[in-house]
């Protein structure tokens, strides 16, 4: 009954962070200018980075100066679109190939190795966050976000249902492939969701231009979703090897019952990496039928 309890007051305090982070996010989503968005999202960099800096184990001035470089990074970078997207792409291929075999071998974070994985880590996907916003629209920004939002949620209600085998007990205890599979199911109904809700607006657009909305193309869609689904989860499970290793159970303490920034944005930073790999392979795939 007690842990029934403690587990009710852990929700509702989570609750509680994760809705004033929501109007937060959506208030800067949808009402900052193009520059403000662009501090914005440098700032969540730095104060990440920061973090990143305690979970390789640096002194308090190396953090907060790595933090202040990340931040800075971004905004430079945002100015030059092309470096941009080169860094989510190059980002990109670090998650598919290089993320995998880290959590296999489960290396640590070294000296220049952690400076540069965490810049790897961070800044591109910060990169398309700002880049998504000012290309395309609010709106699909929100998209690519419930995404993460809707796999982290089903993965966490699921798995406290269902239980079962552990999914990497190794590094992260608490997830399940209950968990995991329930992601995935959770994204592919969003993803049903999201067609049918945008068909007549994609209709029109696509009219326009004189190109149809083939099977393939929402075959392509849903199959993407779900990668950026699994991908999500791998991108959680690198964040707890970190911390594993760092012996410490959250990245920080700066928001209650959410731990700290890198706990919320763990799985955003794998995805949003992918996003612009994704959106090239489907450009190329429309373009060839």
């Amino acid at each position: 009954m007690r842990q029934v309890v403690k587990w009710s007051g852990m929700l509702k305090t989570r609750v509680i962070t994760g809705v004033a982070l929501l109007a937060g996010l959506l208030a800067a989503l949808f009402f900052l200018p193009p520059p403000g968005w662009r501090v914005f999202c440098a700032s969540i960099c730095a104060l990440a980075a920061w973090e990143w800096g305690g979970l390789a184990g640096w002194g308090g001035k190396a953090r907060v100066v790595y933090g202040a470089v990340l931040g800075c990074l971004c905004l430079a970078s945002i100015l030059i679109l092309s470096s941009a997207l080169l860094l989510a792409l190059f980002a990109g291929f670090f998650w598919l190939l290089v993320v995998p075999f880290w959590l296999w071998r489960k290396w640590l974070l070294r000296s220049w190795i952690a400076a540069l994985t965490g810049f790897i880590v961070l800044v591109p996907p910060t990169l398309v966050f700002i880049g998504l916003r000012e290309v395309f629209d609010s709106l699909w920004l929100l998209v690519v976000c419930a995404l993460v939002w809707v796999a982290d949620i089903a993965a966490y209600f699921s798995g406290r249902a269902f239980g079962g085998k552990k999914l990497a007990p190794n590094i992260s205890p608490g997830k399940t492939w209950a968990g995991a599979i329930g992601a995935v199911i959770g994204v592919l109904v969003y993803c049903n969701v999201v067609l049918f809700a945008a068909q007549s607006h994609w209709r029109v657009a696509l009219e326009m231009q004189q190109v149809a909305l083939l099977p393939q193309h929402v075959l392509l869609l849903q199959l993407v979703f779900i990668g950026l689904a699994v991908w999500s989860i791998i991108g959680d499970l690198f964040e707890s090897l970190l911390k594993r290793q760092a012996g410490v159970k959250d990245s920080s303490n700066l928001l209650p019952g959410h731990g700290g920034i890198l706990d919320r944005i763990d799985s955003l930073t794998s995805t949003l990496a992918l996003v612009y790999f994704f959106v090239g392979v489907i450009s190329l795939f429309s373009h060839f039928h």
